[in-house]
């Protein structure tokens, strides 16, 4: 039997990303986000009934201080105990307030496991499927790297590998004259710089995604000064490893009595199994770079969650999240860090805002959990879910209006997108209540799959909602979505945002879909999205009406303009029309963009679902389809990563094949649909 490191549920995450979201530093000074952040329980006790048929040694190893009883009675022990033959109940109570207590039981037949029970002394105890009931509790492991007691989860982190710059130069901050060092290391990088035979007093470090920021020492964003006489980030002698930050160029400047003999960095990225990830290949060598340069992007902005972009908030944020775990579906298939990051997002209850305080954020929320599932068949990650989904839910029913639509309220802040064109976010907006909606079918969808236990009627409220919206929104003199509703009048405005929605979540009939398409989506009049992070659903929208010839030009034209560009990452926001160092500004910075963000690698997705054309029918790939379209390419081929291991796929003018390694799938091409069976390839001729 194998003994894993248990704790309460969802503590770790949520102590893990205290830490993680307060790592974010601007000039030198902390930067912590700005919503509610939860803390874990101090104190749990974990349970567990056993019956021995002789006596068995056990070690004991905890995070905190503990005490340990069989059947009431306290055990004097260090490290060890001897449980006695017969039926016993054992409990292990642990205090510890600088990280989650946790505990780790090894022995023959009693290991610490999921069969354990734990609680923070409330007297609540929760089941094996994460609800609350009188007795009884599950503990979520699994997480792939606790089953040693040498790695308990206080010790959770990324791997770091060397990495070394390609080159630098003599330079002050003009670039031209002597003063400083300016290392490029290539391409982008997360992680932490190492000085090496630093001697005789400081060096100032200036890091930049681009060459203009780091040499601008007055406005460059991330910082540090490191003095060879403190020891804080002294590894040995004269070795010093400052904290993580992004940068490809670095820019050192010392004082004539400093020296140092080299510079590399420990870059940071989560582990991945390269037989289990996916792959693309083309004979568009652009499209192929673009392929490539997103899977460097997400690969980097995956930590110890799903993070935004590793250089300024290196936050963890529900719509950034959420696309990174369908990006993720198709590259590398971690599921463990989707879990944390879903856990980390939702918190402790009572609920008093939403999620990261953004209304649309919460919806995403919800909507993740269901593709998730559709992506794993994990369900029982969705039934120790479901409490918090019911009073998240509870709270977002509270703030509706007396049309029983999402509308923000004063302490709420309404994303939708950063757009260059005037928008209003204020009254009831079309877009928020289509996620609203999607949100509200998830519920129901959850609560009848699973018989778990729903307060509300959410298969009703969803049909009633999507009555309203149609009724309230759609208009046939636009053939379109209408914006909003503000103070009890329809703002008329057409953007793409709700109305890629109203395709993607299936609010527009078939005829609708088509109007949309032709006077919403391919309207130049329609003003144009700029950010990767709503070009996603823009692009996904195209593909679910064919339209791949023109997602191909799509991308070509915007991603591979970064490239262009001389990007090594993709970019937070791209608008082709801005020149030279404009396209490094943001929030009224000179170098406020993150030109390494999560949402920039939707190419992942969007080759992978649409292009190679692999989808799951059935949760957990049990079964699949392979509808490969070319959409104006000569050929291609790839892989996917699903629970079964890898399907992989090829295709040209001339025949399309397809393979796995396991589930069941069919293969649809030429108006046929063929089966795919494991170990087998099928092939369909054109």
């Amino acid at each position: 039997m194998k003994a894993t490191w248990i704790w309460y549920p969802g503590d770790f995450e949520i102590w893990l990303g205290n830490k993680f979201n307060n790592r974010r530093t601007e000039r030198g000074a902390m930067f912590p986000p700005f919503w509610k952040q939860d803390s874990h329980w101090p104190t749990v006790v974990f349970t567990k009934s056993v019956e021995m048929d002789k006596n068995e040694d056990v070690k004991v190893f905890a995070e905190g201080q503990f005490n340990f009883s069989i059947d009431g009675h306290l055990c004097p022990i260090l490290s060890s105990c001897c449980i006695p033959a017969g039926r016993h109940t054992l409990a292990v109570k642990v205090w510890n307030q600088a990280t989650p207590p946790a505990l780790f039981i090894e022995g023959v037949h009693v290991v610490t496991d999921a069969t354990w029970q734990v609680t923070y002394e409330d007297k609540i105890w929760i089941d094996e499927e994460g609800v609350a009931h009188g007795a009884g509790i599950y503990v979520p492991v699994g997480h792939g790297c606790f089953d040693k007691s040498s790695t308990p989860p206080s010790l959770f982190g990324m791997p770091a590998t060397e990495v070394r710059p390609v080159g630098y130069v003599e330079c002050d901050e003009t670039g031209k004259k002597l003063g400083g060092r300016l290392y490029d290391f290539g391409r982008e990088v997360f992680g932490c710089l190492k000085l090496k035979g630093l001697e005789g007093g400081s060096a100032d470090i200036y890091y930049g995604e681009s060459r203009e920021e780091a040499l601008d020492t007055n406005h460059c964003e991330t910082l540090d000064s490191v003095n060879s006489y403190l020891t804080k980030y002294r590894l040995e002698p004269g070795i010093y490893r400052l904290d993580s930050k992004a940068f490809r160029y670095v820019f050192i400047k010392i004082p004539i009595e400093t020296r140092y003999d080299d510079v590399v960095a420990d870059s940071l990225t989560a582990p991945f199994d390269a037989g289990h990830s996916g792959a693309f290949r083309c004979n568009d060598d652009e499209l192929n770079n673009i392929w490539q340069v997103s899977a460097r992007t997400l690969e980097l902005t995956t930590q110890e969650f799903f993070m935004d972009g590793i250089k300024r908030d290196r936050w963890v944020w529900s719509g950034d999240a959420i696309q990174s775990y369908l990006m993720n579906y198709y590259l590398h298939f971690d599921t463990d860090c989707v879990k944390r990051t879903i856990r980390q997002l939702r918190g402790k209850d009572p609920v008093t805002a939403h999620v990261n305080t953004i209304m649309d954020y919460t919806f995403y929320w919800f909507i993740s959990i269901k593709q998730y599932y559709d992506y794993t068949g994990d369900e029982d990650f969705v039934r120790e879910m479901w409490p918090r989904m019911v009073t998240l839910m509870d709270y977002v029913l509270s703030r509706t209006n007396t049309d029983g639509m999402a509308e923000g309220r004063p302490d709420d802040w309404i994303f939708v997108d950063w757009t260059d064109f005037p928008m209003h976010k204020r009254g009831t907006l079309c877009f928020e209540q289509l996620l609203f909606l999607k949100a509200l079918e998830t519920m129901a969808e959850c609560a009848v799959r699973f018989s778990l236990t729903a307060t509300r009627n959410y298969a009703a409220l969803a049909d009633s909602l999507r009555k309203a919206v149609k009724d309230t929104f759609w208009s046939d003199a636009h053939h379109a979505y209408l914006h909003a509703m503000e103070d009890g009048s329809l703002n008329t405005q057409i953007t793409k945002f709700p109305n890629m929605f109203a395709i993607l979540y299936g609010l527009a009939t078939p005829e609708e879909q088509r109007l949309i398409t032709r006077h919403v989506m391919l309207n130049a009049d329609v003003p144009p999205i700029t950010t990767p992070y709503m070009r996603f659903y823009e692009l996904e929208a195209l593909c679910r009406m064919g339209l791949q010839d023109r997602v191909l030009k799509e991308m070509k034209d915007y991603w591979g303009g970064m490239l262009r560009l001389g990007a090594t990452t993709f970019w937070e926001k791209y608008n082709p029309e801005e020149q030279g160092t404009q396209h490094l500004a943001m929030y009224g910075r000179p170098y406020g963009k993150s030109l390494c963000h999560a949402w920039g690698a939707s190419p992942l997705y969007i080759v992978g679902k649409y292009f190679l054309g692999v989808r799951p029918t059935k949760a957990g790939y049990e079964e699949f389809e392979v509808q490969p379209v070319l959409g104006g390419l000569e050929w291609m081929e790839g892989s996917v990563p699903t629970p079964f291991g890898m399907i992989r796929v090829k295709a040209d003018a001339h025949s399309i094949s397809a393979s796995c390694d396991g589930g069941h799938g069919w293969l649809i091409a030429a108006g046929r649909r063929v089966p795919i069976e494991p170990g087998k390839e099928t092939i369909i001729k054109i």
